[in-house]
């Protein structure tokens, strides 16, 4: 059985420099995930919410169940579209998800 400074000087003193060299690694995976999964879904999030604020009677938009449509009434929560001649649905604001420009059409 080794002596207890023996050990000591095998494994290192708790707290000592090895302690946040094994922090370093999950540091390192945390700054990669921010910037590549957190930081641009919180734009993309941004992005939506400007352009769900921005809708307008008369934009043409997609929903996110894929149906085309113009828009024929804005509320605070629902969005009224005209899909066909004669046929309006109503929707929620957030399943918005893009309004159409002239290469979607």
């Amino acid at each position: 059985m080794l002596p207890v400074d023996v050990a000591w000087a095998q494994q290192g003193a708790p707290g000592g420099p090895g302690a946040f060299s094994g922090l370093i690694p999950l540091i390192l995976i945390f700054v990669i995930f921010y910037f590549l999964l957190i930081r641009p879904q919180q734009k993309r999030a941004k992005e939506h919410r400007e352009m769900l604020k921005t809708l307008k009677r008369g934009d043409k938009v997609i929903t996110s169940g894929g149906i085309y449509g113009v828009v024929e009434a804005v509320d605070e929560r629902t969005v009224t579209l005209k899909i066909a001649e004669n046929v309006k649905v109503k929707f929620g604001k957030p399943y918005i998800a893009a309004i159409r420009t002239g290469q979607d059409e």
